[in-house]
């Protein structure tokens, strides 16, 4: 048994449980999670809200990052004691460990750690789209960012800055501004 944050019913932070429950083993394709670190997102308050409706009870939680505990039949990239990383579904990182699929699941290089796997999984796909799917980003242009000091925001500002790209940051406060400026323009 592990503990896991758990919900029965839609609403406030009030209805979040913790909760004993069993993960066993994995079964083909899978790996079990020992989590070391989870993301924390503004989706997972849509999740407990009702908002993106669940199937209930439900665990919450899109990021984990951990070490693995064991593999199901066909997993032979990843082994026992391999630090790895996830987002997406499905969901219920906030779980002490988890079964996860494991051709999901990345492996995090030296260097990195586990908060930062963790925390920057979804921010770090998010970006990756946008600045080479939705528009492919090239040295000398020039990109205006909303949010420049958000999650997604700090990453962008970053990775366009180690492109070439001139990068033009919008930002809320003097503090906003103080984490966006050695990337972006404020």
């Amino acid at each position: 048994m592990v503990k896991a944050i758990r919900f029965h019913k839609t609403g406030g932070p009030e209805v979040l449980q913790l909760e004993d429950i069993a993960v066993g083993e994995p079964g083909a394709g899978e790996a079990r999670v020992r989590h070391t670190a989870i993301g924390v997102n503004f989706i997972d308050t849509y999740h407990r809200s009702g908002l993106y409706p669940m199937p209930m009870p439900s665990g919450i939680g899109s990021e984990g990052a951990g070490v693995v505990e064991a593999v199901g039949a066909g997993v032979d990239f990843l082994k026992v004691g391999d630090r790895v990383a996830y987002t997406g579904n499905p969901i219920g990182s906030y779980a002490e460990a988890r079964l996860f699929p494991a051709d999901r699941l990345v492996k995090i290089p030296e260097g990195v750690s586990d908060q930062q796997a963790a925390s920057m999984m979804l921010k770090g796909m998010t970006t990756q789209y946008l600045i080479h799917r939705t528009y492919a980003a090239k040295a000398g242009e020039t990109v205006l960012w909303h949010a420049a000091a958000g999650g997604v925001g700090l990453i962008a500002c970053q990775w366009l800055k180690a492109l070439g790209v001139t990068v033009i940051g919008t930002v809320g406060s003097d503090e906003k501004a103080k984490l966006a400026k050695p990337a972006a323009t404020i």
